[in-house]
């Protein structure tokens, strides 16, 4: 059993973030749908919470109201095995009023920020030689999405 689970609170858009976020990750899915019942802040019948998985760990989406916003003071982190699942992620998360960020950094449209990285990271950024890895590390400040070719030979 998970003891934590990430709880993300929107305005409105709860079940449209799930619905983005489950479609590009394997061993993700909806679990359940609450609704607001009458006589809360919300109409009756919106969509309350929506318990979801991703990757096989658990999350929980409230539509909260406008008095909830994202800020980059958290960001979910995304081990990616290649260049491919870097681009298709990447692509995905910053499609429709997206925006990216540096190093590997970006905000969906929904204002979630992620970390769209290579698992090797750390190797990629290290070397024995002092001046290699000060390329490396320059290279990456240069970037919004992750180059692995180019983190490779800098």
């Amino acid at each position: 059993m998970q003891k934590i689970t990430t709880f993300l609170t929107y305005n409105d858009q709860a079940e449209e973030a799930a619905t983005l976020y489950t479609s590009l990750f394997p061993d993700s899915a909806i679990q359940r749908v609450t609704r607001y019942p009458a006589g809360t802040y919300q109409a009756a019948g919106t969509v309350m919470t929506v318990e979801f998985t991703l990757a096989g760990q658990k999350y929980v989406a409230l539509n909260g109201g406008p008095y909830f916003t994202f800020t980059t003071g958290i960001s979910l982190s995304v081990s990616c095995q290649d260049q491919a699942e870097i681009d298709t992620l990447w692509d995905k998360l910053t499609a429709d009023g997206g925006e990216p960020g540096d190093c590997g950094w970006l905000k969906d449209r929904f204002g979630v920020s992620w970390q769209i990285t290579p698992a090797n990271m750390g190797q990629l950024l290290s070397s024995d030689d002092p001046a290699r890895a000060q390329r490396k590390m320059a290279a990456m400040m240069q970037m919004h999405k992750l180059d692995i070719a180019i983190l490779e030979n800098a």
